[in-house]
């Protein structure tokens, strides 16, 4: 029997809720509670379309031409979004990983990045997924294997579900202060506004609609145990949640209005970020991995009902 496109598919379960993690890119196939999904799936035999369920390694989002200065050195990556002349989301999307740790309620997913064109460091990945009574719990750690200072950013890129039915009928709830404005053409960063009063302020519950998002989101309001927080409900009244530790100040909402026809609006992808958009170039919350420093990352997600 021939692999599925994305690979080995590794399953965890815990009670009632289920994930399947998957062999290429080390991403997330799904996860549901009973019936109900948490995080939009994508089917077995399709790719990951819209970098559904992806980790975005060593960098999320856009960079600009492709280009940055690292220590005095240029560097030129791959031009991977054409249309916007532009790398979009790291290296690691449609590698394989290897599954380490595999138990019946968490699965470690890890790779190597070895220096490349572009990219010259060595990087050691691990992605562990974890099914418990708090939900799924997804801990990324990056450390660096060679003998020279890296660049690191990290991402995530989940869709939130709202159950059946489109997410206009949904209600969001995430609380912002600061919205990272990107020009219309390459949605590269260019400023700031605050999102009190703007049409994302969703601090208060409320329908989403036809609104438009395809933003990163900075300054979040966190909790007690330092957890930002998107909440998206939908017409059966279940809420599916996500958290981000404070490891990611950024957030990046996107209502998935550029998609294929058949996956416009039907979920919403909320992205935990380390840095925002093209921090390659503008060193905007950038992590310089020193030679065999570690940094690790932590998001979320679970489902709530009345």
């Amino acid at each position: 029997m021939s692999l599925p496109p994305s690979g080995q598919q590794f399953s965890i379960a815990h009670g009632a809720l289920r994930a399947v993690v998957v062999e290429v890119g080390g991403g997330i196939r799904e996860f549901r509670v009973g019936e109900r999904d948490v995080l939009e799936p994508y089917a077995v035999g399709a790719m990951s379309d819209g970098g559904r369920g992806a980790a975005l390694i060593p960098w999320p989002n856009r960079l600009a031409d492709g280009t940055y200065r690292f220590d005095g050195v240029e560097h030129q990556l791959p031009v991977t979004e054409p249309a916007q002349h532009t790398a979009i989301h790291g290296l690691l999307r449609w590698r394989p990983w290897r599954a380490t740790d595999l138990r019946q309620d968490e699965v470690t997913m890890r790779t190597t990045l070895h220096p490349r064109k572009g990219f010259p460091f060595y990087l050691d990945i691990a992605i562990r997924y974890a099914l418990s009574d708090a939900g799924l719990t997804v801990t990324t750690t990056a450390t660096n294997l060679g003998d020279t200072a890296a660049p690191y950013g990290c991402g995530h890129h989940p869709y939130l579900s709202p159950g059946d039915g489109p997410i206009d009928a949904a209600t969001l709830q995430f609380d912002a202060a600061t919205l990272i404005v990107t020009d219309p053409d390459r949605q590269l960063p260019i400023g700031t506004e605050p999102v009190a009063g703007s049409a994302f302020d969703f601090g208060t519950p409320r329908r989403l609609g036809e609104l438009t998002i395809d933003h990163p989101f900075t300054d979040l309001s966190r909790d007690t145990d330092g957890r930002a927080w998107v909440r998206l409900r939908g017409a059966d009244e279940a809420t599916a949640e996500l958290w981000l530790d404070d490891s990611y100040p950024v957030l990046q909402l996107f209502t998935g209005d550029t998609l294929a026809p058949e996956h416009r609006r039907t979920g919403l992808a909320a992205e935990p970020m380390t840095c925002p958009p093209n921090a390659f170039r503008s060193g905007d919350h950038l992590i310089r991995l020193t030679p065999g420093g570690s940094v690790t990352a932590q998001w979320g997600a679970r489902l709530t009902r009345p």
